[in-house]
């Protein structure tokens, strides 16, 4: 499995940007796909997930408090394909993001039951991550 993410970079605080994270090998039919952000010296912290059961099941997304009203999660799974919008950026922002995909097991679907993004260690392919600048 390979997980590409181009995309990226700048962006100035209140506006807009898109991130894409492309997946290849993948040949499991449930799938969850989380984007996580870190910045130096601290944990990486989920920020949006999406999904699904398999063929025939409806995607389900997944936020957090600081990502809720201003991102939104999509994906075309036909192309492997998961998109990210962000709006309305802040300052704190700024991170190195991470999207992250494995399949929809047991434990991930207790978190996402209760409305919580599994954690990184539940994740086994990993982009190599893209990089936030928020600006004033």
């Amino acid at each position: 499995v390979q997980v590409v993410e181009p995309g990226g970079g700048a962006a100035e605080f209140g506006g807009p940007l898109t991130l894409s994270c492309r997946i290849s090998g993948y040949t499991y039919s449930s799938y969850c796909v989380a984007w996580f952000r870190q910045v130096p010296g601290k944990e990486r912290e989920a920020v949006v997930s999406i999904d699904s059961a398999g063929v025939g099941y409806v995607n389900r997304t997944t936020y957090t408090e600081s990502a809720k009203g201003r991102f939104t999660i999509s994906g075309d799974r036909a192309k492997g394909i998961i998109y990210r919008e962000l709006t309305s950026l802040r300052l704190e922002d700024t991170a190195m993001y991470y999207c992250a995909t494995d399949r929809l097991t047991i434990g991930k679907d207790r978190h996402l039951g209760r409305g919580a993004i599994p954690p990184a260690s539940d994740f086994a392919f990993w982009g190599q991550g893209a990089q936030v600048t928020v600006s004033s």
